[in-house]
């Protein structure tokens, strides 16, 4: 509430008591005398108390708005000082007091001494006072606590007039760093006039061209020295004019860095190429770029350079370069060049996001050319052939002989998929063009094979490792094209793998032979067991011989090893049998071509039998019905031989290779296989019951055994049991085992035969 209405609301209170007790004395006339005193007695009690109070409450007040004044003015970031114009009192904020460092105790405070250390003695006149109102922007140098010296400019304002004095509020914009800023750029203004003269100077002897550009501008600044050097008139120089100027093989290697540093958006370190310029005088000279981008303020990239001349010192080392980068018969970069421009040109595309295609080609059936027609006239090719791939290379991009008649090529992938092959056709129509132009005697034509960087491998030469695998996978057709197939290459890569890794389990003694027994149908007696090669891993992982024996048989040596191996240990395992008083078994083993083919299989298995002292008639040799009929001539005359020692012979898979009945009557076999895709349906299917049983009848005819394979059901050993069908093998009998669970088969089964 107002003070005014406080007053008045008081004032109003006492005549009403004043009345009251009036009224009261005048009612009781005996006692108004005591009334009346006491009355004045207790109105001037509460007059004291009043007066107390309000003094109490203003002081209160007065302290209460001090603490508000002082974190209003810590709260500008700025020097802040409230003061009256008696200079009585001074009210500076943190930074003042921390800024002359007079502490926090205002009873040590002189407020002159402190005004007159921010501001000049003429604050304490009229004038002073009217100066620093009327904002003039004076300068005043305050001197720190820690003796340095600060420039303020003070901007003054009443706050307050009472009948005593004026307040003042102060507020100071430290101009300290301004004005340090100021010197520094008048110095740097004053060297750079001294020295921009030395720098034209300088520039102008030492024929360094200057090249600046704005990311997103088409235009180059240059210097007057690069326009002189370019043979350019204005001082801008387009996008696509300056890179006409560039040496087609260079443009590639320009585009790239460059590129890199537009797309990075970041201030970048000073990095050098060397490149050929077409200068004022027609003619390409060597310099040394250095470049480097910088990022403003916005945010935009700026790319200067510089180019030097180098062409004198490049003279001596283009000498150098032409033995280690040149070949030496085509004239184009040689394998070092390729290995080396390509990582570069790789690293490039991985930090930009761009593609290249590697292509990589060679000339068909090259060494018939020097052959027939000599070396010089193959080197002639090659060097033809050199100058199509360098056509190609027109708008940028790398061409070089790797070895022989093998050529490399780097073409920037626009997105076009179809690139390089159409790029080989037509090289491959160009080279097929010299036949009629030059080499009349000779048909011409070469293959190729490409893949994508960065995307097929993490590095140059793993592309290039994957581009001349695709040529390789073309399996010599002439004018052959392809792409790199990852998929054929992992296969063909897991297969090196596989039979490195089987290579070695032969050597450390990993591969073991487990046993499937045969049985006699009628009385469900063990007769025999197949020896099923299986590769044991160390750590117990059984691999099937699907995994790694199609491995072993594209490798002669390791077949051969595997074919050894198992040959002894079936026999040496048979004839342990024996002696352990187990029931005389026959041991049957499946021979590959490259057994039968490729060595005198019957002194080898003499050899086995000698060494083993097993008898030949315990011996079992399983042969496809394919692998017979590779050579029949030759087979039937292996086959006889072994024959002729007492070694019992079995046709394995009878009926799913070249299948003839009549091949019975003059293969020397004594036992016929039946293949499991006739067992399984036997059941269901009426024409395999008839196909069985004719094999099995004309068997009978020639004294020939039948087994069956995969019996799985007691039905399919019914009723080939009916059809004369003299033993079976199956998982209804028993799965390939280990020797010791072979054992125990054999003890079980002669006192419980297996007769379905």
């Amino acid at each position: 509430m107002n003070k005014k209405y406080d007053f008045i609301i008081v004032e109003l209170i006492v005549i009403i008591c004043s009345a009251i007790v009036i009224v009261y004395a005048w009612i009781n006339q005996e006692t108004a005398f005591m009334i009346l005193v006491t009355y004045l007695v207790v109105e001037l009690l509460l007059a004291v108390v009043l007066t107390i109070t309000t003094i109490f409450s203003r002081k209160k007040q007065i302290e209460l708005n001090k603490n508000q004044i002082n974190t209003v003015i810590n709260m500008i970031d700025s020097n802040v000082i409230i003061w009256r114009s008696d200079y009585a009192q001074v009210i500076p904020n943190d930074r003042v007091i921390k800024l002359l460092g007079i502490g926090n105790d205002t009873s040590n405070w002189n407020c002159k001494s402190i005004l007159t250390r921010l501001f000049t003695d003429d604050v304490f006149t009229g004038e002073g006072v009217r100066r620093m109102l009327q904002n003039k922007g004076d300068e005043f140098y305050i001197t720190s606590a820690d003796g340095e010296e600060c420039v303020t400019i003070w901007n003054t304002s009443a706050l307050l007039k009472t009948k005593k004095c004026f307040y003042f509020a102060s507020i100071g914009f430290d101009l300290t760093e301004i004005k340090k800023m100021q010197q520094e750029l008048s110095i740097s203004a004053q060297n750079l006039a001294e020295s921009e003269s030395r720098y034209s100077l300088s520039m102008e002897l030492s024929e360094i061209g200057i090249i600046l550009t704005e990311n997103g501008n088409n235009l180059h600044y240059i210097s007057n020295e690069l326009k002189n050097i370019l043979g350019v008139t204005q001082n801008y120089i387009t996008d696509e004019d300056f890179k006409k100027k560039i040496h087609k093989s260079d443009k590639l290697i320009f585009d790239t860095y460059v590129d890199s540093l537009v797309k990075s958006g970041e201030t970048s370190d000073v990095q050098s190429i060397e490149i050929r310029l077409m200068c004022k005088d027609n003619k390409y000279h060597w310099f040394l770029h250095r470049y480097k981008s910088i990022k403003d303020t916005n945010s935009k990239i700026t790319i200067g350079g510089a180019f030097i001349d180098i062409d004198k010192d490049k003279e001596k080392d283009l000498l150098i370069e032409r033995l280690a980068y040149i070949d030496e018969i085509t004239d184009i970069g040689n394998r070092n060049k390729l290995m080396s421009t390509g990582q570069e040109i790789y690293e490039c595309s991985k930090e930009l996001g761009y593609s290249y295609w590697v292509v990589v080609l060679d000339i068909d059936r090259f060494h018939m050319i020097n052959d027939v027609c000599g070396y010089t006239t193959g080197n002639l090719v090659l060097k033809d052939f050199a100058h199509i791939l360098y056509k190609y290379t027109i708008n940028g991009g790398l061409a070089s002989r790797i070895s022989g008649d093998n050529f490399a090529l780097i073409m920037r992938d626009y997105g076009d998929t179809e690139l390089p092959k159409k790029t080989i056709e037509s090289i491959q129509s160009d080279f097929a063009e010299l036949t009629k132009a030059t080499y009349l005697t000779q048909s011409f034509s070469c293959s190729g094979g490409y893949a994508l960087m960065p995307r097929d491998a993490d590095s140059f030469a793993g592309v290039l490792d994957h581009a001349e695998f695709a040529l390789s996978s073309a399996e010599k057709k002439r004018s052959a094209i392809v792409e790199f197939d990852r998929h054929l290459h992992d296969v063909i890569i897991n297969h090196s793998k596989v039979e490195k890794e089987l290579s070695d389990a032969i050597a450390n003694h990993e591969l073991a032979l487990y046993y499937q027994p045969k049985i006699d149908i009628k009385s469900g007696r063990i007769i025999g067991v197949e020896a099923l090669i299986r590769w044991i891993k160390p750590d117990g992982t059984v691999i099937p011989p699907a995994r790694f024996v199609p491995v072993a048989e594209s490798n002669p040596k390791l077949i051969t090893k595997i074919g050894d191996f198992v040959l002894e240990e079936a026999c040496r395992q048979n004839k342990l049998w024996q002696d352990m008083g187990y029931p005389k078994i026959i041991m049957s083993i499946n021979l590959t071509s490259e057994d039968f083919y490729q060595k005198n299989i019957k002194e080898c298995i003499i050899d086995v039998l000698a060494k083993t002292r097993l008898s030949p008639e315990w011996l079992e040799v399983e042969l496809t019905e394919s692998l017979a009929m590779k050579d029949i001539d030759n087979a039937i005359k292996q086959m006889q031989e072994l024959r002729d020692i007492g070694i019992r012979l079995a046709m394995d898979d009878f009926g799913t290779g070249y299948s003839s009945l009549s091949y019975i009557k003059v293969l020397p076999v004594t036992l016929i296989k039946l293949d499991r895709s006739f067992i399984i349906d036997l059941e269901t299917d009426e024409v395999a019951r008839l196909i069985v049983s004719a094999i099995i009848g004309i068997a009978k005819c020639k004294n020939i055994e039948t087994i069956a394979e995969g019996m799985e059901t007691p039905a399919q050993v019914k009723i080939l049991r009916e059809a004369g069908c003299d033993f079976a093998q199956g998982y209804l009998y028993g799965k390939p085992m280990p020797p010791e669970k072979l054992q125990e088969f054999m003890e079980d089964n002669v006192k419980n035969p297996k007769c379905y």
